[in-house]
């Protein structure tokens, strides 16, 4: 067998009918390997479940929110299949489920381990339509539940994966049906040891393509956005943008963790450990070239900007008064590493430590709780985080306007401030 390509669509790259059939026209254009095809939920349905959780933890009323989740993806339906199309009766069956499960009792204590059982539905109702669309379009295509093949361990809605087994399961699974079809699968999703569903951090289907892809080393895997490749800055935010032919698998990797939301953090690693190509490109240009992440000698030089928003600064002040040492630092982040909260960035003085976070919901109450018996703490919520990558003088002076800078951090090659904008 040929080596396997893995093919990656994120929820906008399927959020409608026509988005579908331009997924089902990519597809069936580039076949000739054996192809995986990992798929996200569908436009802004995991916000929308989101939401549900949000107001059920609340103790209000969902069944409207339950309504507008379903008429959205009918509404597909309806534009895609004839309407005795067995999706109908595979969808109304996933519908029940989920309606079932929202009937359980919701509490802070089991948030998380609900929020993976319920937010996973969003990617399987996604495959299933998608599945039945390819296979009507002619393409012969099997569905696969991700939870069969990735192995996690219990940490829900940020799981860590089990290697050594997904590789054993990737490979007893998946390797037989790519002998002759396409499979389709979900991003995101993993099950634990208990046989319960996980997810692999938000915004994760990049990560299981890159699991995929090195569980059956891959030729390559290209992840479909809406952009045309990797660029160094967000178009939505910025006027002026460049876009990178290639780019290293380190400068990559180092974007990601500033926070680029272009490709998941976690996703480079695998590829470069087996020096699997990864490609971006635009599902609205598809026959463009992109850009591809691999081994590249020469440095880039282009100063790269990565904006974060809904980032909360903490910080940290000793009530004995005495300075801050290597040990407060440690009792920080034993807090945060239980917490499984991530720093986008530590600075640290003679009497505080300072650090940013992504907002969680919970996460904050209980750090604060966890250490308050220590250490006086402040904060400010609904910030951004700024990370400009080879920057210089000209380009930090007019990003810092007006802007109200809360810390700012600054080294030889890389820029950071954490800012509240001056309306």
């Amino acid at each position: 067998m040929s080596k396997v390509i893995v093919f990656k669509f994120g929820g906008a790259s399927v959020k409608d009918a026509d988005s579908i059939k331009n997924l089902s026209k990519i597809i069936f254009k580039r076949l000739q390997n054996p192809t995986i095809i990992v798929v996200s939920a569908m436009g802004k349905s995991t916000n929308a479940l989101e939401a549900i959780l949000d107001l059920k933890l609340r103790k209000n009323d969902i069944s409207s929110n339950i309504h507008i989740f379903q008429k959205y993806h009918l509404d597909i339906c309806h534009q895609l299949f004839p309407s005795q199309h067995r999706v109908f009766s595979e969808l109304n069956g996933q519908f029940l489920s989920l309606s079932k499960l929202l009937e359980e009792e919701l509490n802070v204590e089991n948030y998380d381990e609900f929020y993976d059982r319920t937010i996973c539905y969003g990617e399987l109702i996604s495959t299933i339509i998608i599945q039945s669309y390819l296979m009507l379009s002619g393409i012969r295509c099997s569905w696969q539940d991700a939870r069969e093949c990735i192995a996690t361990n219990s940490d829900f809605r940020l799981a860590t994966v089990d290697w050594e087994q997904t590789t054993q399961q990737c490979n007893t699974i998946l390797k037989p049906i790519l002998t002759d079809q396409t499979i389709i699968t979900q991003g995101f999703i993993g099950r634990d040891p208990q046989g319960k569903t996980t997810t692999l951090g938000r915004e994760g289907s990049d990560f299981t393509a890159s699991i995929l892809a090195f569980c059956l080393e891959a030729g390559e895997v290209t992840i479909w956005k809406d952009v045309p490749g990797v660029l160094n800055a967000d178009p939505k935010l910025f006027d002026k943008t460049t876009k990178f032919e290639e780019l290293d698998y380190r400068e990559a990797a180092e974007l990601t963790y500033y926070g680029a939301s272009v490709i998941h953090p976690k996703t480079i690693k695998p590829l470069a450990n087996l020096n699997i190509p990864l490609i971006v490109r635009s599902f609205l240009e598809p026959d463009e070239k992109g850009t591809i992440i691999h081994n590249v000698p020469k440095t880039n030089q282009t100063p790269c900007i990565v904006v974060k928003g809904n980032q909360i600064l903490v910080s940290f002040r000793v009530n004995d008064f005495t300075f801050i040492n290597e040990s407060h630092i440690h009792q920080i982040y034993a807090v945060l590493e239980k917490l499984k909260l991530k720093v986008n960035l530590l600075q640290t003085s003679a009497i505080s430590i300072s650090i940013v976070i992504d907002e969680q919901i919970f996460k904050l109450e209980k750090l604060v709780q966890e250490l308050a018996a220590d250490f006086t703490i402040r904060y400010n919520e609904k910030l951004f985080l700024l990370t400009v990558k080879n920057h210089h003088e000209a380009s930090v002076k007019e990003l810092s306007a007006n802007k109200e800078i809360m810390l700012e951090q600054i080294t030889r090659n890389t820029f950071q401030m954490v800012y509240k904008p001056i309306l």
